[in-house]
């Protein structure tokens, strides 16, 4: 069998005297879109680093490209394109510079060839000679893409990628992502958009340093037990201030005209809803629980480990 992208375990990291990565277990397989998911400060950044070898972990072990992640970072280095959160290319070297200066940190042959490939595939030709720092969000993050694949990775780390960058600029990037996978690159993403994660073949949700779900998205929203209740009508606010604290209610949230309530327990969530929404004439429906549910929740039933 085909040794997995990634297999790590019980990998733990402290920095002092805080566990910010506390025993994760985690296998992507070759080819995979892997999500992983968490709130700020969850540890999803550290964890990336520790697995494509940029920090030491103080305990666990594990195998990135068949390399073994304590005695083998550099071997990982080289085999993994990793993009970090925050641009960090020279603004004031052009597109096809920046490339250049990617290509020769690398000791590529060819370089010129390279970079002109590269500026091909990813569509940034047009753009070549224009200054870095003079380039939109989405734009930014292209280029970035660009010198994390210019090398040929095995696998690609990626760190929030779209924060900040318009819809239509992410949806061109995960064409692109799932371009590359189906190439055979495995590709590790970490996201806040529920959007994002539902393109991903399995996600994996870190809530303050521990791995509390994974799957697939159909899996993990199977696997958190939620019973989701929709509220319509001219009374949803009276409704919504009505239910707070109520037996069953693990969550409220307007939508437009309408209110989700969620729950873990079926029958107290819907005896609450029901006697809520006849006192305030509204109407009760079910509906599926969404992914964005399952993350609140998650959310919600995780101690902090900075506290």
């Amino acid at each position: 069998m085909t040794e997995p992208a990634i297999s790590v375990r019980n990998l733990t990291k402290r920095f002092g005297g805080k566990t910010v990565v506390d025993d994760v277990t985690l296998t992507v397989a070759r080819g995979e879109i892997a999500g992983f998911l968490g709130p700020n400060g969850s540890g999803k950044t550290t964890t990336i680093r520790l697995m494509c070898g940029l920090l030491q972990p103080d305990a666990g072990r594990g195998r990135v490209l068949g390399h073994d992640i304590l005695r083998e970072r550099g071997a990982i280095k080289r085999k993994v394109g990793y993009m970090t959160q925050k641009f960090s290319f020279y603004e004031d070297l052009t597109i096809e510079e920046n490339l250049a200066f990617v290509a020769g940190l690398y000791q590529m042959p060819a370089r010129r060839q390279v970079v002109a490939e590269t500026l091909r595939d990813l569509g940034l030709q047009s753009r070549r000679g224009q200054l870095a720092g003079s380039l939109s969000g989405g734009w930014k993050q292209r280029l970035a893409l660009a010198a994390c694949v210019m090398h040929k990775p095995e696998l690609l780390m990626l760190d929030e990628p779209t924060a900040g960058v318009d819809p239509k600029a992410r949806r061109d990037f995960w064409d692109e992502i799932h371009r590359l996978a189906s190439d055979g690159l495995t590709v590790l993403v970490s996201t806040h958009y529920m959007d994002e994660a539902e393109r991903c073949h399995r996600i994996n949700y870190i809530s303050y340093g521990r791995l509390v779900a994974q799957g697939t998205v159909a899996e993990v929203v199977r696997n958190a037990g939620l019973t989701t209740l929709v509220m319509s009508g001219a009374a949803t606010d009276r409704a919504a201030r009505l239910l707070e604290g109520a037996e069953g209610v693990d969550q409220i949230a307007p939508f437009g005209n309408t209110l989700h309530v969620v729950g873990r327990d079926a029958a107290a969530l819907r005896r609450s809803v029901e006697r809520i929404a006849q006192q305030t004439g509204t109407e009760v429906a079910a509906a599926d629980t969404s992914l964005e549910d399952v993350f609140i929740q998650l959310m919600q039933g995780a101690e902090d480990n900075m506290a």
